[in-house]
C-alpha cells in the first residue's frame, strides 16, 4: 500500500514537473540567446547578446521602446510613426547574478539572463513577455510574445472580424475589399498594433509589409512578421483605457481639430457629372430645408468616363465650364466643395508627359517610369516619397485651391494596385506600401501649414499608417456593401480604429457597393450616422445616396436624423476638441465603463458616443425590439421618452421607426444648438443646455468648447473659450455651477442659455440664479422644467430646491 501510494505521489510529482517544464519552455525566450553585458547611456539601456543587441528606451513612465539589432546590422533610429521625444525619464538599472532590472516610476523591464527572457511589468504585475523574441526565417523576420489563456486581442487596423480578433493571422497590406459585408479579413487601413484586454498596447514601429499573428495557432503566442526593416516596438500601458489611448496618441501624434463644417452633412455620390447637376442637387437640399455643409465631386470633375482619364486633375471644360463660379456660388450658400484626387497618373491622361518629364513617378529597376494596368487604365504612380514629386503634386493642389476648394478626398491610396517590382526613392513598393497614404496626407497637411496657415485642411483618405491622425487624415471604411450585412460591422470598425488613434473612422452612410434600394436600411444607417464621427451618405449612383432623392417618408426620416446631427454640434465639436487634446475617441466601447466586466469586451453593437450618450444602432431589418445592456456606472435615460434604465441591467427596448435607441447618462449635461441649415448659422450665443437629473448621480462635470471653427491651433494660441459646468445633486437640492474659461485671444460668444432639466418628479419649490429668484416653466407630463439665463458674469450658479 505504501509503495503504491509512493508511486502515485511520484507520478503526480512527475506530471507536475513535466507540466512546469513544458510551461516554462513555452514561456522561455530563444534558448540560444546569451546575455553578455549591458551599458547605460542617459536613459538608453543597451544589452549585448551573442546574436545581437537589445536597446531599451523609455519615452515616459508608461511607454517603453524596445529594439533588437541583429549582429551585422546597425540601429535605425528613423520612425515614420513616432513624434514624441524621449524625455529625461528617471531610470534605475539594477543587476544581480540572474537578472537585470530597468526600473521607472511606471513600466519596468526585467531581463532574465539564463535562459534569456524579456518581461514587462506595470504596478507590480507582469504585462507582457517575449517568447522566442527575434527570429528569422527565409521569408520573414519575427518578434513573438507570450499570451495568457484569457486575454482578448484587438487592433490590426480596419477589419470586420468581431471585436475580439484573437485567433486570426492578419495580413499587414493595405488593400481594398469591394462590397464586403459581415466579414473582411483585410481592408484599406492595416496597422501593426495589438491591444490586449490586460490593458497594454503593443505597436510595432516598422513600415514594410508582413503579418500580425494574434495566436492563430492557438499556442498562446502573438507574433509580428515582416519582410524587412526595424525590429522595434513600443509597449504602452496605463491605469485606464483612456490613459492608454492618450499615451499612444502622445507617442504618435494627436488629430488636429477638423474645420467645424466637417461635422455637418455631406452631399456625395459616385458621382456628379456636371456643374449643373451639382448646383441642382444643392438646390434640392435648400428647397427641402435639409441642412448641408459640403458636396464631394468624384472623378467626373476631371473626365467624362470612369476609365482613361484619371490623372487629368483639371476640370472638364464642357461639363464644368465655370468651376470657380460654381464653387463660389456653393460657398455663398454655406456649402464647401471637396474634390477627389488619386495618385495614379494614367498614360492617357493630360499630366502623363509632364509627370514623366519631371521624373515624379515610381520607377522600374533601370529608372524608367513603372507602367502597369489596373481597372482605370494603364498608369504610373506618383512617388510620394520623392521631394520633387511632392512639390509637383502639391502645386496641383495649390492651383485647385485657388478655385475655392475647401477639402480633399484622397482615393485609392493603399495604393489600390502597387506592384512589388515598382521602386520608390526610399525603397521597394512592399517596403513602403503601408505608409504611402500616410505620406500623401502629410504632403497636404504640410502644404497647408506652410502656405495656408490660417485654415484647417479637410483630408478624407481611406488608407494611412500609425500616426496618420496627426496630419488630420479622416479615414472611412471603404467600399462597403449596400446591405444589412454591410451595415452590421460598421460600429466595430470605428471602435477598433478609435482604439488605435484614428478617431474619425466612419462609413459611407447607406452603403456604397451595389444597387439595392432598401429604405429601411438607408434610414437606419443614417440614424447610426448621427453618432459616428463624419456624417457622409455616399454610394454608387444606381441608387441615390442623397436624402433629397428619396420618397417622402424616407426623406422626412433622413431629415430628422440630419437635424439632430446639427443640434448636437456643440456636443460633437467638444468631442473633437477633447480628441485633439487627449486622443480620446469619439466612439468608445462599453469596456471603457467597466474594464473588469469581460462580457463587454466582445460588444460593438452598443457603444458610447462621447461620455454621455449610449447608442445602440439597429443593424437588422424588420425587428421591433433590441436587447441592450446599460453599464453599471450610471443610470440611463431614454433620450426621446425620458424612461429610466437602471445601471447594470439588461432590457428589451422597443424600437421606433424614426430613431435608434439613444440614452443619456444620469447626471449629464448635454449642450444642443438651435436649428440651422448649415454650420455658418451656428450660434453659441443661444444654446440649449439639457440636464438629466438623477438623485443617484451626486456629481457631474461637462464642458462646451468654442472657437472660430477654422483656425488651426486655436486652443494652443488662446483663441478659444470653454463653458465649464459642475453639478451637485441630492434628493432635495440641485446646484449647477457654470464658469467661463476664456483664451487670451478670444472674445466670449456664450451669452444666453435655455436650461431644460429632465426627470423632475414634482414642481420645484424654488429656483435661484446667482442668488436671485428665477422664473421657470414646469411641464408635469414631461417631468421637465425650463428657464432662460443670461451669462453676464464669469461665474454663475443655479440652485434648485425640491421640497
Amino acid at each position: 500500500m505504501k509503495n503504491k501510494l509512493t508511486f502515485i505521489i511520484s507520478k503526480q510529482l512527475f506530471v507536475a514537473l513535466f507540466i512546469g517544464i513544458i510551461s516554462f519552455s513555452l514561456q522561455a525566450q530563444n534558448p540560444d540567446r546569451k546575455y553578455q553585458a549591458h551599458k547605460v547611456e542617459a536613459n538608453v539601456i543597451t544589452i549585448s547578446t551573442n546574436d545581437g543587441a537589445y536597446r531599451f528606451m523609455p519615452f515616459t513612465n508608461e511607454i517603453m521602446e524596445t529594439s533588437f539589432i541583429p549582429k551585422g546590422e546597425k540601429y535605425n533610429p528613423e520612425s515614420f510613426a513616432v513624434i514624441l521625444s524621449s524625455k529625461n525619464v528617471k531610470v534605475n538599472v539594477s543587476e544581480d547574478d540572474n537578472s537585470l532590472k530597468i526600473d521607472t516610476d511606471g513600466l519596468d523591464v526585467v531581463i532574465t539572463k539564463a535562459p534569456f527572457q524579456v518581461s514587462f511589468y506595470f504596478e507590480g504585475e507582469k504585462v507582457l513577455s517575449e517568447k522566442a523574441g527575434y527570429t528569422k526565417t527565409e521569408e520573414y523576420e519575427k518578434l513573438d510574445f507570450n499570451l495568457n489563456e484569457s486575454e482578448m486581442l484587438y487592433g490590426g487596423g480596419a477589419r470586420a472580424l468581431g471585436m475580439n480578433r484573437r485567433g486570426n493571422r492578419l495580413k499587414l497590406y493595405n488593400r481594398a475589399h469591394y462590397g464586403y459585408t459581415t466579414k473582411s479579413e483585410l481592408l484599406n487601413y492595416t496597422l501593426p498594433i495589438a491591444i490586449s484586454s490586460k490593458k497594454y498596447l503593443l505597436h510595432f514601429d516598422n513600415a514594410p509589409i508582413g503579418y500580425l499573428d494574434l495566436d492563430s495557432e492557438h499556442n498562446n503566442t502573438l507574433t509580428y512578421e515582416t519582410i524587412s526593416g526595424r525590429k522595434t516596438y513600443q509597449v504602452i500601458v496605463g491605469e485606464t483605457w483612456q490613459n492608454i489611448i492618450s499615451n499612444y496618441t502622445l507617442l504618435t501624434g494627436r488629430q488636429p481639430m477638423p474645420p467645424r463644417w466637417a461635422l455637418g452633412n455631406f452631399s456625395s455620390r459616385f458621382g456628379y457629372h456636371s456643374q449643373q447637376e451639382v448646383l441642382n442637387t444643392i438646390e434640392k437640399f435648400k428647397k427641402d430645408s435639409i441642412p448641408v455643409d459640403a458636396i464631394i465631386l468624384d472623378l467626373f470633375w476631371f473626365g467624362h468616363d470612369i476609365k482613361g482619364t484619371m490623372g487629368n486633375l483639371e476640370f472638364v471644360k464642357d461639363s464644368f465650364p465655370e468651376p470657380k463660379k460654381m464653387i463660389a456660388k456653393l460657398l455663398n450658400k454655406g456649402v464647401n466643395t471637396i474634390l477627389v484626387t488619386e495618385p495614379f497618373i494614367l498614360t492617357t491622361s493630360k499630366k502623363w508627359d509632364n509627370a514623366v518629364a519631371k521624373n515624379v513617378l515610381g520607377t522600374d529597376s533601370i529608372g524608367q517610369p513603372f507602367k502597369f494596368d489596373f481597372y482605370f487604365g494603364n498608369t504610373g504612380l506618383v512617388d510620394i516619397f520623392k521631394p520633387k514629386a511632392r512639390d509637383w503634386f502639391w502645386d496641383i493642389y495649390k492651383d485647385l485651391k485657388s478655385y475655392g476648394v475647401k477639402g480633399w478626398w484622397g482615393d485609392l491610396g493603399e495604393p489600390e494596385v502597387h506592384p512589388s517590382k515598382l521602386q520608390h526613392s526610399i525603397g521597394s513598393a512592399d517596403e513602403v506600401h503601408n505608409i504611402y497614404g500616410h505620406y500623401w496626407a502629410k504632403l497636404i497637411y504640410d502644404g497647408y501649414r506652410e502656405e495656408f496657415p490660417k485654415e484647417r485642411p479637410f483630408i478624407l483618405m481611406r488608407a494611412g499608417a500609425a500616426g496618420s491622425q496627426r496630419f488630420g487624415l479622416i479615414p472611412w471604411s471603404g467600399d462597403v456593401s449596400r446591405s444589412w450585412g454591410g451595415l452590421k460591422p460598421q460600429p466595430e470598425i470605428s471602435l477598433q480604429m478609435g482604439l488605435q488613434g484614428l478617431a474619425y473612422m466612419h462609413s459611407d452612410l447607406g452603403g456604397f457597393a451595389g444597387d439595392l434600394e432598401d429604405n429601411e436600411l438607408y434610414t437606419r444607417w443614417l440614424q447610426y450616422g448621427v453618432f459616428q464621427p463624419i456624417f457622409r451618405p455616399h454610394a454608387q449612383e444606381a441608387v441615390a445616396s442623397e436624402p433629397v432623392f428619396k420618397n417622402a417618408e424616407t426623406k422626412a426620416l433622413a431629415k430628422k436624423s440630419i437635424e439632430l446631427r446639427y443640434q448636437l454640434l456643440p456636443y460633437n465639436y467638444t468631442l473633437a476638441y477633447q480628441n485633439s487634446n487627449s486622443g480620446l475617441p469619439l466612439m468608445r466601447p462599453l469596456f471603457f465603463e467597466e474594464s473588469a466586466n469581460y462580457k463587454l469586451y466582445s460588444i460593438s453593437n452598443t457603444y458610447l458616443w462621447g461620455n454621455n450618450f449610449l447608442i445602440s444602432p439597429v443593424v437588422e431589418p424588420n425587428v421591433s425590439e433590441k436587447e441592450i445592456y446599460f453599464p453599471a456606472t450610471s443610470n440611463w435615460f431614454d433620450f426621446y421618452t425620458g424612461q429610466q434604465y437602471k445601471k447594470g441591467t439588461t432590457a428589451e427596448v422597443h424600437l421606433e421607426k424614426d430613431h435608434i435607441p439613444t440614452f443619456v447618462r444620469g447626471g449629464s449635461i448635454i449642450p444642443m444648438a438651435k436649428p440651422m441649415q448649415n454650420t455658418t448659422d451656428y450660434n453659441v450665443s443661444d444654446l440649449d443646455l439639457h440636464f438629466y437629473y438623477d438623485a443617484e448621480a451626486k456629481k457631474s462635470e461637462a464642458e462646451v468648447y468654442n472657437d472660430d471653427g477654422k483656425t488651426p491651433n486655436a486652443f494652443k494660441d488662446g483663441a478659444y473659450e470653454l463653458l465649464k459646468m459642475k453639478s451637485k445633486t441630492s434628493a432635495s437640492e440641485l446646484d449647477i455651477e457654470i464658469k467661463k474659461e476664456l483664451g487670451a485671444n478670444f472674445r466670449s460668444e456664450f451669452k444666453h442659455l435655455d436650461i431644460i432639466i429632465h426627470n423632475i418628479s414634482a414642481k420645484p419649490k424654488e429656483l435661484d440664479f446667482n442668488g436671485k429668484s428665477q422664473k421657470f416653466s414646469w411641464n408635469e407630463n414631461a417631468k421637465e422644467l425650463s428657464f432662460r439665463i443670461e451669462l453676464v458674469t464669469e461665474n454663475s450658479t443655479i440652485h434648485l430646491k425640491f421640497n
